[in-house]
């Protein structure tokens, strides 16, 4: 015979149930899923064995923290340890769990068979369900309360996880970054179709959309356009020829007359896609600084804008670190691997490494061997960017490198160095580079400590602290050798 028993973990602490007639539990789903919501039927089901609270908020959340990542807390292994009966021959044990995670950890554990599948997701949802009638003194409301509690905790708890990863940021940058590249293409086609009408010979003398936005705020009407603002002209177009070009242009131009409002509109939207190309830049400068903080040997390796899209493609830097480096070649190329696939035909060769230099350099027939080596570099570089406590640049410089010997090698037939040589000089290199930000930490906080001990006494002098100390601790003596000095006269005299 076995016995079922059910664990239960809720935000007031866990809790083990009893399943009778775990057999025909089994064979009767459907009856099961039909009894969930009536407490009478279900009480003749599952009956409570222990119930173990939670001491503190602080006990709650860490343990439900190691219960959602699979991990056995000691409070879980000592409670499941007293309250289950130990199995034999005659008598098994199986325990209900809801997270297949947790319920490996536990056998591992404690040598408790496991189950999740069959009646009991339906039978915890019964306990779910009716947990508040099952467990003697709560109430819906006090269940509420400590779920909320819990469930403010727990969240923040996440999010301060994902500050202190802060790869969220590059991935809504990356994002917004495409946008806006779209977006200012689009804007400036809009501005030259409306502008050309004014001024058609402008497009073919400027053909930079942010550098014409700029020209043709500076010009507005053509007719009004004169030597005086040649200089202007240059610093915009950076050519003294062009400049003159486009004086000369605009005298003998077969553009029609404007209205003053049509020129003010079109003055205001050049205005605003400069902005927008301005704060394009601001963007990419913001993200580089991002990327050299959360993943320097990634962005050193293929740049900063390929390695956020494969960031952001990969949902986090941790998603992107367990991902092998076959995955990561053809990452982004989803719909053609599936096509491929479908028909049978040849499946790709890279997705989103693609846009990286080094395939752009390599020959035709070494194309799909760059990308399968450089998919492995960046599966190296992104899972030392996740794991490792102090971030550097040196593993990045070093696998670029690789990367470069490699191309040389297809070109020219040279050789490169071992990939474990490689390593080692860049573990040597990086255990340096540590030590001397260490160095330089330990320099700035005695700094620190100085100017603070320096604006503590002058605090103190100004609020009139020290000094009324001193002159205190000084006088008393001062006075006291007087009075020796003239006792010492009038006994001579």
């Amino acid at each position: 015979m076995s016995k079922l028993f059910v664990l239960f973990e809720h935000a007031a602490g866990y809790a083990i149930f009893s399943v009778t007639e775990f057999e025909e539990v089994g064979m009767l789903l459907p009856q099961v899923e039909a009894s969930v919501t009536d407490l009478s039927r279900f009480h003749s089901v599952v009956k409570l064995v222990a119930f173990s609270p939670f001491k503190t908020a602080l006990a709650a959340l860490e343990n439900i923290n190691s219960v959602s990542e699979g991990i056995v807390p000691e409070d879980l292994q000592l409670f499941i340890d007293s309250c289950l009966p130990k199995s034999g021959k005659k008598n098994k044990i199986v325990l209900g769990v809801a997270d297949p995670k947790l319920g490996a950890s536990i056998t591992e554990a404690l040598d408790i068979k496991c189950d999740h599948i069959g009646a009991i997701p339906e039978i915890i949802r019964g306990i779910r369900f009716h947990f508040h009638d099952l467990v003697k003194g709560f109430t819906a409301k006090s269940s509420g309360i400590a779920q909320l509690g819990l469930g403010h905790s727990y969240s923040r708890a996440k999010v301060k996880f994902n500050v202190n990863r802060v790869d969220n940021m590059i991935i809504q940058s990356i994002a917004l970054l495409d946008q806006l590249d779209k977006d200012v293409n689009t804007f400036s086609m809009r501005i030259r179709e409306w502008y050309s009408y004014h001024f058609p010979e402008l497009v073919k003398i400027v053909p930079e959309n942010y550098m014409y936005a700029k020209v043709a705020k500076l010009i507005k009407n053509r007719k009004e356009l004169t030597n005086e603002k040649l200089e202007a002209l240059e610093e915009i177009v950076m050519d003294s020829a062009k400049a003159q070009a486009i004086i000369d242009a605009s005298k003998s131009s077969m553009g029609m007359d404007i209205s003053p409002v049509d020129l003010l509109n079109i003055e205001m939207f050049a205005a605003r896609v400069i902005a927008l190309a301005d704060y394009r830049k601001q963007l990419a400068e913001y993200l580089s600084s991002k990327m050299a903080g959360v993943a320097p040997n990634l962005a050193t390796l293929i740049g900063d804008q390929v390695g956020a899209r494969l960031i952001a493609h990969a949902g986090s830097l941790t998603n992107l670190a367990k991902y092998p480096a076959s995955t990561v070649q053809i990452l982004g190329a989803e719909k053609a691997l599936f096509r491929a696939l479908k028909t049978r035909g040849n499946t790709p060769k890279y997705g989103l490494l693609f846009h990286s230099t080094f395939i752009g350099r390599a020959g035709t027939k070494n194309k799909g061997r760059i990308s399968r080596y450089l998919a492995n570099k960046c599966s190296i570089a992104s899972r030392i960017d996740c794991f490792t406590d102090t971030p550097t640049k040196v593993f990045g410089e070093k696998l670029r490198q690789q990367v470069e010997d490699r191309l040389k090698f297809y070109e020219t037939g040279e050789v490169p160095k071992k990939n474990i040589d490689v390593m080692k000089e860049a573990l040597e290199e990086a255990a340096q580079v540590i030590a001397s930000m260490e160095q330089e930490s330990s320099k700035k906080k005695k700094k620190k400590d100085k100017k603070r001990k320096s604006e503590i006494l002058e605090n103190g002098k100004e609020n009139g602290f020290v000094e009324n100390g001193v002159q205190e601790e000084t006088e008393e003596p001062v006075k006291k050798k007087k009075k020796k000095k003239s006792k010492s006269i009038n006994e001579n005299e």
